[in-house]
């Protein structure tokens, strides 16, 4: 395998394209062949000895954003792991290794990322104390799936969002942003899969964002949802083309880092 030459083609692409293709077209079968070789979570760790020769000095700035990432995987990480070893997925199900793969993708995230930032010459920030019941808001959220799955979807949309609202500082550093590219690809092929695995469970939701709908978790979430509804792109109405669910879900619209932090403050201790 070229990973150099693999690199040059990503870059090429705009990552949310297949990543839409694949959310529409066959979602859970690339899903499930992504985990037998974790491909896309395994890539990025070898560019880890890249980053040294690339940026022998110190980036203060691409440390901060890495920092906010870190922080962001530590949570799923946590989460996947936690949830995978509770038992809340039903045992001999589909769910189970979907789960499991998702859990191994988040932990590959938070090395990779460490030695990143330790290649930058920066300190990894500490792993905070998570409360994934969020204040009791979600009391059972490892001992009933759906609990499970509804916080799960949570975790994942918010990451799309806030990779996308933090890649443009990544711009000037090819490998860095190929990287943090990468993991939103990730993570967004997690959100949808996660999206259909409730729809399996009778949610109503689709694999992908519309407006700002929460998909019934509710107003616990909605932070995490306001702004989807927005349908114009580049000064240009959609809505005036398609209607405003099919405009809305055509784009996932970037958070701030000050939305992300305080959508996620309440699983912090």
């Amino acid at each position: 395998m070229n990973i150099q030459n693999i690199l040059t083609e990503i870059e090429k692409t705009d990552p949310e394209v297949y990543e839409r293709m694949d959310s529409r077209r066959g979602a859970m079968q690339s899903f499930l062949r992504i985990g037998g070789k974790l491909a896309l979570a395994a890539i990025p760790i070898a560019l880890g000895g890249m980053f040294k020769k690339a940026y022998g000095q110190s980036a203060p700035n691409i440390v901060a954003v890495l920092n906010y990432a870190l922080t962001l995987e530590y949570l799923e990480a946590e989460f996947y792991t936690m949830g995978a070893a509770s038992g809340v997925v039903p045992a001999g199900t589909p769910g189970v290794g979907a789960i499991n793969t998702i859990r191994d993708h988040e932990n590959a995230h938070v090395s990779f990322l460490k030695t990143a930032i330790a290649s930058l010459g920066g300190q990894a920030v500490a792993k905070p104390t998570f409360d994934f019941t969020a204040g009791g808001a979600f009391g059972n959220v490892f001992t009933n799936y759906d609990t499970f799955l509804a916080v799960a979807q949570t975790f994942e949309d918010t990451g799309v969002r806030a990779y996308k609202g933090r890649a443009g500082e990544l711009m000037g550093n090819n490998d860095v942003l190929t990287a943090a590219l990468q993991i939103h690809s990730v993570e967004a092929r997690h959100a949808s899969h996660i999206r259909q695995m409730r729809k399996a469970r009778g949610a109503n939701v689709k694999p992908w964002i519309t407006g700002k709908d929460t998909g019934g978790i509710g107003a616990a979430v909605q932070a995490s949802y306001n702004g989807e509804e927005l349908t114009t792109q580049a000064g240009i109405d959609i809505a005036a083309i398609v209607n405003a669910n099919a405009a809305s879900e055509s784009f996932d619209e970037p958070l701030t880092a000050a939305q992300v932090l305080a959508i996620v403050d309440p699983f912090i201790v």
